[in-house]
């Protein structure tokens, strides 16, 4: 049986939280995708709201993912600490609020979510991602396995792939809000992508009003950074998995732009 998984790109402020509202659950239709997984530390450019995550789950998604800004809105805190459906880095430090992984009951049995952050060019040192996710997977008992990559280094996600080929289903990165051509099917059976890309204004440097990415990149005294305005978009990539096996059969890209 064909089991398939929509990964979509971080939610970028009010204009990516509008595009979802609006169009996810009908993309969920449109590609056919059994489960969905959508990146959303971004919601509020900065971080998530309990309303946030709450909206992108009733929209759709069954899983909601954060990376290195999940505690950017403080009042995320206690509702990561009751919420099963809500993801940050498993390699964050133990103590940190929330959980990293967690494995959902669907049609074609158990599927795990793993989320894990990168260790390069960020602001802080998290655990190794490599050695956690070796770990965690001595605890699963299902073929259906899914890793979110977020991280800056190219390399890095990459290599998180390979490391991973054959023995999960799909690997995808996030972080750096733009798009990767290279999904696809690794050697050994896991779909890859290094990045999903983003959901939010089309227009944009990441997300942000070009002027004041430009501004900071110039030099010049820098304001707060403001979501762009105009026509949005919402990028994704469908993993189509053979339930019994948990191996990738196809891995392709399904935007969807005004």
């Amino acid at each position: 049986m064909e089991f398939k998984v929509l990964a979509v790109g971080d939610v970028v402020g009010q204009p990516g939280m509008e595009r979802i509202r609006r169009d996810l659950r009908r993309w969920i239709r449109k590609t056919g995708a059994d489960f969905t997984v959508v990146n959303g530390e971004n919601a509020s450019v900065v971080g998530i709201t309990p309303d946030q995550a709450e909206d992108i789950l009733d929209a759709g998604a069954d899983v909601v993912t954060l990376g290195n800004h999940s505690f950017g809105k403080r009042e995320i805190v206690p509702y990561l600490d009751d919420s099963t459906r809500v993801l940050r880095p498993a390699n964050y430090a133990p103590q940190a609020p929330g959980i990293g992984w967690q494995v959902y009951e669907t049609r074609a049995g158990d599927v795990a979510v793993i989320d894990l952050i990168g260790r390069v060019n960020m602001d802080y040192t998290p655990d190794n991602p490599f050695l956690l996710v070796e770990k965690i997977l001595k605890k699963l008992d299902t073929p259906l396995i899914l890793v979110e990559m977020h991280g800056e280094a190219t390399s890095e996600k990459l290599a998180m792939g390979y490391h991973l080929d054959g023995k999960v289903s799909a690997v995808w990165g996030t972080h750096t809000h733009v798009p990767t051509a290279d999904a696809r099917v690794l050697p050994k059976g896991t779909g890859y992508v290094t990045d999903l890309g983003m959901t939010g204004p089309a227009e944009s440097v990441l997300g942000i009003r070009p002027e004041l990415s430009i501004a900071k990149f110039r030099g010049d005294l820098t304001e707060r950074y403001r979501w762009a305005e105009g026509s949005t978009k919402l990028e994704a990539v469908l993993f189509t998995l053979d339930a019994a096996t948990g191996k990738c059969l196809k891995a392709e890209r399904t935007d969807l732009w005004d």
